[in-house]
Formats: structure tokens, sequence, C-alpha cells
């Protein structure tokens, strides 16, 4: 089992010293969760939602980039309907050039109505304008030379895209799913699998089993680092805490807002998304989520603590010491 990192840094409104800090504290803690070996950092992208969420991921990341030396930077994700493809492909090359190809590039059609309300975007136009985009993106990242496309969204004349990704023939998609038939489309047109945080154990198990029938079928192969789970770290050391941990992801769950209606059960307490609880209940969950398939997790920590990285580094990750040199060999 290996781990990473899902979220991003969050600020209040406002410019000027305090507003920096969300970003300051988010960049210290990818630097040491570099330091401590953790595999890629997935980062958030919203707008227009007013709790400070980042709305810029690639600049944020081509600053990790410059910070950090191993650890993998990714999207979570790009709404491509939202911008110009050939721009998103030149960013990512270029990200990928300063990170050392350390770029994994996710993507999605998007699910909030507010942001394509917001870009004057119509939800329903979603699918074609990801489709469309996507053929651009990969045509400009691995056309030999000059191209030129005319679809019913973009068009371009005689174009080469600069500079090439380092990453051939380009960095890794990831395609954010949930559905079974998004799940089986990303395993067949060639995306690894983002699956997100508020599916319960049983759904991410069911998922993972559909990515790898439908891999095998298509005969892709198929590696279990090709699909990353995110999951909820509230780590307690005492009866104590409980109640506030669950308070907190009370509270996280209503920021999330209709999206996780639609997913959680009836009792939060019946909730099996998050690590949480003490160490040894966390490593219990890690395991049950490992026997069925889910080897990449990504921690999603609400205060984005460096203390709770190096409690989980201290106290989980070496109960998956083994299985993660197995990994690695």
């Amino acid at each position: 089992m290996q781990f990473g990192l899902f979220g991003g840094a969050r600020t209040k409104r406002g410019v000027g010293f305090e507003d920096s800090q969300g970003y300051d504290s988010f960049i210290e803690y990818v630097i040491e969760a570099d330091r401590l070996g953790f595999r890629q950092l997935f980062m958030v992208e919203h707008h227009f939602t007013g709790h400070g969420q980042v709305s810029a991921s690639m600049t944020v990341l081509s600053y990790l980039a410059a910070r950090t030396r191993h650890i993998r930077l990714g999207t979570a994700v790009v709404v491509v309907p939202w911008h110009n493809p050939v721009l998103v492909a030149e960013q990512v090359a270029t990200l990928d050039l300063l990170s050392g190809g350390r770029v994994d590039f996710g993507v999605g059609k998007g699910y909030r109505q507010a942001e394509f309300d917001g870009f004057c975007i119509p939800i329903a136009e979603a699918t074609e304008r990801f489709d469309e985009a996507m053929e651009i993106i990969r045509k400009a990242w691995t056309s030999n030379g000059r191209f030129s496309h005319h679809g019913k969204r973009w068009h371009y004349d005689n174009i080469v895209v600069e500079p090439e990704p380092l990453q051939r023939p380009h960095p890794p998609l990831w395609l954010a799913a949930g559905s079974h038939d998004s799940v089986r489309r990303a395993a067949r047109e060639g995306y690894n699998l983002l699956l997100d945080q508020l599916a319960q154990v049983d759904q991410i198990i069911q998922r993972i089993a559909v990515f790898r029938e439908e891999c095998q079928k298509i005969g892709r192969a198929y590696d279990p680092t090709m699909v990353a789970t995110a999951r909820p770290l509230q780590m307690i050391h005492s009866e104590s805490e409980r109640a506030a941990a669950w308070e907190t992801r009370k509270r996280v769950v209503s920021v999330i807002g209709d999206l996780a209606r639609d997913k959680l059960p009836d009792r939060i307490e019946d909730d099996t998304a998050p690590l949480l609880g003490t160490p040894e209940e966390v490593i219990a969950r890690l395991k049950e989520l490992e026997a069925g398939g889910a080897t990449n997790i990504l921690l999603v920590d609400p205060n984005a603590s460096v203390k709770n990285l190096l409690a989980f580094a201290r106290e989980v990750m070496p109960a998956f010491q083994a299985s993660r040199v197995a990994a690695a060999e």
C-alpha cells in the first residue's frame, strides 16, 4: 500500500498576510509529505465557492515543483469544458518540464451547477465539450509537428504546441469517475482512475473491480497504482476526541453540499468513508481497503496539518511497510 495527499490550500476572503497563510501552511504540509515519502499529491480546483478553495491549481503546483523533489503533482481535477484545451496542454507540459516529469493530469467533466452558471456554460454541454477538448489535448501532445483541428467548439489552424511534456507520450491521464459506466469508460480510454472521498468502502471495492474487469476485457494491463482512492483522515488518540472528530466530519460534508447528500448513509456514524478513529482503527480500515484492491490511498486532512501527517507516518505507515517495499520491487 502507498500513500499520497488529496486536497488544497484554503484562504479567507481579503488580501494580505492572513490570506496568504492558507497557501503557506499548505505548501509546508506538502514539503513535509515529500520528505516523509508520500507518493503523490492531487490538488483540487474549484471556482466561485466563497470558501477560499484553490482556483488556479497549476500555478500552485508549479511553485510546489520547485519546493519538492520526489512527490508527484496532480490536478484533481481540471474541468476541461471550461478551458481552452490548447492552453491547458501548454500549461501542463510546462509544469511537467519544471517538475522533472512528476505531473499527473487529472481531468473531469464537472458537476457543480454554480460553476457552470458562473462561466455561462450550460452543464448539458459538459460531455461534448469534454470529449472534444480531450481529443485536442491528446493530439497536441502526440502529433508529430503541426496540426489543425476544426470541431464543434474549437478551431485551430496549423499549430504546434510547445513545449513537449517530459513524460512520453504525455503525463498520465486520470479521470474522476463514480458511476460504473464512467469507470468502464476510464478503463477503455486509457485513463487512470480517481475515486472520491465520499464513496463508502463497499462502493470503492466495487468500482475497482469494475475497472479491473474492463481493463482485462480490452487487454489493457492492470496495475493497482492505476487507481487512487481519496479517504478523509481524522485520527484520534483518546475516546474524548471522537465526538469532535465526527463533528468535523459533519462540517466538511456540509461544505461539500448536495454531492454529499446523495452518497452518505442515513446516519453519519455508519459512514465508512473516513479513516476516523485511533491508529489501530485506521490501520484496520486500511487493511479492509487493501484486501478489496485499494492500495493507493490519498489522505484528505481537513486541516492539512503537518502534526497529523507526522503522526500518520509514525503510527500507521509502518504497518504497511512490507507491502510498499514489495510494490516498489
